[in-house]
């Protein structure tokens, strides 16, 4: 068998060697009058799933189809090449007779990574492979910079992040993961639509960022000359359109926030929020578990799912337990008891709190260093402080809650919700609690939204809202670990030239 090392495979070769040779490959084609650049359309009208999937209609039938070839053996006077789709990959069977000894010729010079059109007949060789037996064969993109070698693909993690182009190439389950994710965005959007919510679009340049506590990224509008900020939440300007007489609405989209980094953050990342009059935050949970179980089946085809080893099962009824009450489970810790006494409960305990610290703060500061990690299965955390809820309504039985929940899943948030706030004393009261947080330095709190307390004067319905953080429920649905597998392009700090 003659040698059939193409450049890319020469480990004696740095990429940059490689990409003259193959430069000078595209020169002589050029030359030639084969440039394949020229190419504007390929009429492809078929694809290797389909052709494999239905082998018994496509058998001896001509087809026409167009990939990358990802693999070939060159065997004189016939060869074999793999080419791979947007679908799968299929074999193809290149024989100098059939198309002739000048395309033969081109063809031995092809490299790993160009991209063909192939028409042949379909057939099956005596291996069993289903395969395309070519008659016509078109160079329609020359590939100048190799891609890994095929049996071990593009593993390193920072380079598959930046080179998404090429991860997509060599690891065809990374492209799955893009196909479920778009397939839960679209049955989330159906979901809701046949609920009645109306989808709406809201600025993302918002000269007060507002609706959650982050740190905002700052730009500057030239023709106003005023600063402004990447919005942290859609939030403030959803429960206006409530106010203005919408009952149903919702928007997912991309949110900003100037934050840390790691396997459950990025700076940009997709949520989605949605807002219903006349309700609170029991139909808010309501409607999370059912909508979770919907895109679950129709996204994996059941509630059982399995996430990093762990068996996650979405079927209802999902728990629903109050901060206090989980504090006091998993911690053993009575936050029911005055604050002085919870203190000293803690230091029994080994945990030291912040001086200064209030109910509501030292509560929630116990929840979040100790009880999240135990909670695997789906379970909606209840009656947040007022401390840490600025936007939510306060429960008429113990004033120092609110009506909130927050859903964790594998031992993290996924959503957030709230029986809305909708009294614009009490409203201006919190802001001005967050602005002075935000005085003493703490560059996340709120920031004073006048205009919103204008909007709720005018009134705002008793109203449920709910945000779900797309890419950590995208995460849970296909078994990921890191958020930057879910994002197609994820936030990287750029390489030096």
């Amino acid at each position: 068998m003659a040698d059939t090392r193409t450049p890319d495979q020469n480990t004696e070769l740095d990429d940059n060697e490689i990409r003259t040779i193959r430069v000078e490959k595209l020169e002589e084609l050029k030359k030639a009058g084969k440039n394949p650049f020229e190419i504007v359309k390929f009429n492809r009208q078929n694809v290797a799933e389909e052709i494999k999937n239905n082998f018994e209609s496509f058998e001896d039938k001509h087809v026409t189809i167009a990939g990358r070839i990802i693999s070939r053996r060159i065997m004189g006077k016939a060869s074999f090449a793999n080419l791979l789709d947007d679908t799968d990959k299929i074999q193809i069977y290149v024989k100098r007779d059939n198309i002739g000894e000048e395309s033969y010729a081109d063809f031995k010079k092809y490299d790993i990574g160009d991209i063909l059109g192939i028409e042949g007949d379909v057939f099956r060789t005596h291996m069993g492979e289903i395969s395309i037996n070519v008659t016509k064969i078109t160079l329609l993109s020359k590939s100048l910079l190799p891609l890994p070698e095929k049996f071990h693909g593009l593993k390193d993690t920072d380079l598959r992040y930046r080179m998404r182009y090429v991860d997509l190439i060599s690891n065809p389950e990374v492209k799955k993961t893009f196909e479920t994710r778009s397939k839960i965005i679209t049955a989330i959007r159906c979901f809701l639509n046949d609920k009645g919510f109306v989808e709406v679009e809201t600025p993302i340049l918002n000269t007060i960022p507002g609706g959650a506590n982050a740190r905002p990224f700052t730009t500057h509008h030239n023709t106003l000359d005023i600063d402004m900020y990447l919005r942290i939440a859609p939030e403030l300007y959803l429960k206006r359109l409530i106010v203005g007489g919408f009952s149903k609405v919702y928007e997912m989209g991309r949110l900003f926030r100037n934050e840390g980094m790691d396997i459950k953050h990025n700076p940009e990342f997709t949520t989605i929020e949605l807002y219903e009059a006349y309700a609170d935050y029991n139909d808010m949970m309501d409607i999370t578990e059912k909508m979770f179980q919907f895109v679950a089946i129709k996204a994996c085809g059941s509630t059982t799912i399995t996430y990093q080893g762990t068996e996650i099962n979405l079927a209802s009824p999902w728990r629903r337990l109050p901060m206090i009450d989980a504090v006091k489970e998993y911690v053993g810790i009575d936050f029911a008891k005055p604050l002085e006494e919870s203190i000293k409960d803690c230091a029994k305990k080994g945990i030291d709190l912040e001086k200064g610290l209030t109910w509501g703060q030292s509560l929630y500061e116990v929840f979040d260093r100790y009880v999240e990690e135990n909670l695997i299965q789906p379970t909606f955390i209840t009656d947040y402080p007022v401390e840490v809820s600025p936007l939510a309504k306060r429960k008429t039985a113990d004033t120092r809650l609110t009506e909130r929940f927050e859903l964790f899943i594998t031992s993290r948030e996924i959503a957030n919700a709230f029986s809305e706030l909708n009294d614009p004393i009490d409203q201006k009261e919190r802001f001005m609690q967050q602005v002075a947080e935000r005085e003493k330095g703490d560059d996340e709190a709120q920031m004073f939204d006048a205009d919103f307390v204008r909007a709720l004067e005018y009134g705002l319905p008793p109203t449920g809202g709910l945000g779900i953080g797309i890419d950590r429920l995208v995460m849970l649905l296909t078994n990921s670990y890191s958020i930057r597998d879910v994002i197609l392009f994820p936030t990287m700090k750029p390489l030096k030239n």
